[in-house]
């Protein structure tokens, strides 16, 4: 029986959903398989094991936060981690995020490079495995981690430093740690997440491009009930127009929504989900916030009731909430400033050079004029079926 050992930050959020696809296709297909995380619940259906807790996430915060050293704490969470391989002894390891504040990069490398005899494969579900310091560089306009990263522009953002600046140190670091492992293929959503690693200085290793999946029996082309209309206060005279992310800053394009909540006119209503609270109070009058939903079913309702779907994020490995939304049969508008573009085609969407309120009123105008059609909009979105991705994976572990 061959065995399967997954690392991921949490079993929520969309990189811990794609483990749980992944691992209850390996399940099915005879594996014997555990899922580790840092910190949140496990899975209630699947063997998992969290490693981390409090102390531990918050001393990893403050060391990062004053040294700018994300993946050097967690010392004893990670060898515990260690602990739990050994005495599994797995055929594969496949890691997930190692950032969120729950890993120690130097013991768990050590392990995998002198120790570790089995197959490694590594999904990026974002570009930290080869920066310095952040997890997305588009938004300020950097490549410096083509060649190596220092004096690093987005420091403030995820994993926040607020005193040293540690990038140059840390790609070195990432470098050698990272280029020591063998056996290793490398996993990406989309062929920019591919051409990013290709430019790196993962460029001598194997890449495989995997489109993540969404679950296509809970987002479908379905009429939301109105039960939805009355617990959102959804005008039903009034044409929504929804944004959803897991958290709204400026990188997930929240500075586009209210440009074009000063242009759109009264007959439009503008729905965000996943604001915080604080959030919430600050909007304008024509944009009502929704705080973050784990009921799939009540989201894809939410996706059903929207007139057209906006992504402003200026950069995205894939995209899941974008794929959720066409496969609901919801009109996209997106940028085409990474990989979300990839998932938009003239059947289902638009693609924007420019992103202003203006722009954005304006292909809203357009795809009214298309007038798409809901079945076909949701027909789009059948490749991207979570069990045909999680195949694919299950595939490149046999090859």
């Amino acid at each position: 029986m061959k065995k399967l050992v997954q690392i991921n930050t949490v079993c929520n959020t969309s990189t811990g959903k794609l483990m749980g696809d992944i691992q209850r296709e390996a399940d099915r297909e005879g594996y014997k398989t555990l899922s580790i995380v840092g910190r949140r619940k496990v899975f209630p259906d699947l063997r998992c094991e969290r490693i981390g807790n409090g102390l531990s996430f918050w001393i990893h915060v403050a060391v990062n936060t004053v040294f700018d050293r994300q993946g050097y704490a967690s010392y004893f969470a990670t060898k515990r981690i260690i602990k739990i391989i050994r005495k599994e002894c797995p055929d594969i390891i496949h890691l997930h995020n190692l950032h969120g504040y729950y890993i120690n990069l130097p013991l768990l490398f050590s392990y995998l490079t002198e120790e570790y005899h089995g197959k490694v494969f590594w999904t990026f579900h974002d570009c930290w495995p080869f920066t310095g310091h952040c997890a997305y560089f588009t938004a300020v306009g950097c490549d410096k981690w083509k060649k190596g990263c220092e004096r690093c522009p987005n420091r403030k953002g995820y994993p926040v430093s607020l005193i040293a600046d540690a990038s140059r140190k840390n790609y070195a670091d990432k470098k050698r740690m990272f280029t020591s492992l063998k056996n290793f293929t490398v996993i990406v959503p989309s062929e920019w997440m591919a051409s990013m690693v290709r430019k790196s200085f993962f460029g001598d290793y194997p890449v495989e491009v995997v489109s993540n999946g969404v679950d296509l029996n809970v987002f479908s082309c379905t009429r939301p009930s109105e039960s939805l209309y009355d617990k959102y206060n959804i005008d039903r005279k009034k044409k929504v127009v929804l944004g959803v992310a897991n958290v709204w800053d400026a990188r997930k394009g929240m500075p586009d929504f209210l440009a074009l909540a000063k242009v759109i006119p009264d007959d439009y209503q503008i729905f965000l989900v996943g604001l915080s609270a604080l959030q919430m109070r600050r909007l304008p009058g024509n944009i009502t916030g929704i705080r973050r939903t784990g009921d799939r079913k009540e989201l894809a309702a939410i996706y059903s009731a929207a007139h057209v779907f906006i992504n402003p994020s200026l950069e995205e490995s894939f995209s899941l909430v974008t794929v959720e939304a066409i496969a609901c049969g919801t009109p996209v508008i997106v940028l085409d400033t990474s990989a979300v573009r990839e998932l938009v085609c003239e059947e289902n969407g638009i693609v924007l050079r420019h992103h202003s309120g203006t722009d954005y009123l304006e292909a809203i105008r357009e795809l009214e004029r298309r007038d798409l059609s809901g079945e076909k909009i949701s027909q789009t979105a059948r490749k991207y079926n979570s069990n045909k991705f999680a195949e694919r994976i299950i595939e490149l572990y046999r090859s």
